[in-house]
């Protein structure tokens, strides 16, 4: 397993840092690094927030228990792809982003959930406003919404998440 996670590791350093030399006047590389892997975990999450809305749900009410039920736009976000995109988007900031943290991993892992709860918080709001609020179509307002997450998310990841002691 540790020679997979290498594998990986370095696979994605190489393919991330071959792309940065145009950008080095503009971004630092952990921010480039940072835009690369969190555009990557971003779109595989508008993919798959796509298909879980289209598809997973058929675009209905989706009924948990008793009364409690979610609209398909918000199943298809926290029932779907936050399940896959919470564990690759951790191992990207902690392995790829943050190399340098010098934080344990479960304090890592703790404070990365945190972020993720209240990043959460933030897109459910902005959904239910983009989408019932203003009428927006399910899709479109995922993407508007997740441009105000990134800003939260990178402050807070690289403030708080995976700082250094």
């Amino acid at each position: 397993m540790r020679k997979a996670h290498e594998h990986i590791r370095t696979l994605v350093l190489v393919v991330v840092d071959f792309f940065y030399p145009p950008f080095k006047n503009i971004f630092s590389l952990q921010t480039f690094r940072y835009a690369a892997c969190g555009g990557f975990n971003t779109m595989l999450g508008i993919v798959l927030y796509y298909i879980g809305f289209q598809f997973v749900y058929k675009k209905e009410v989706v009924h948990l228990y008793g009364r409690l039920a979610l609209e398909p736009h918000i199943a298809a976000d926290y029932l779907f792809g936050l399940w896959i995109t919470f564990p690759i988007g951790f191992y990207l900031n902690r392995f790829i982003v943050f190399q340098e943290s010098n934080l344990r991993r479960n304090v890592q892992l703790f404070r990365y959930f945190v972020v993720t709860v209240a990043s959460v918080c933030i897109n459910y709001f902005f959904l239910k406003l983009f989408i019932e609020g203003f009428g927006l179509y399910p899709t479109v307002a995922k993407i508007f919404t997740t441009a105000f997450v990134i800003l939260f998310s990178y402050v807070s990841q690289r403030n708080f998440s995976f700082n250094k002691l």
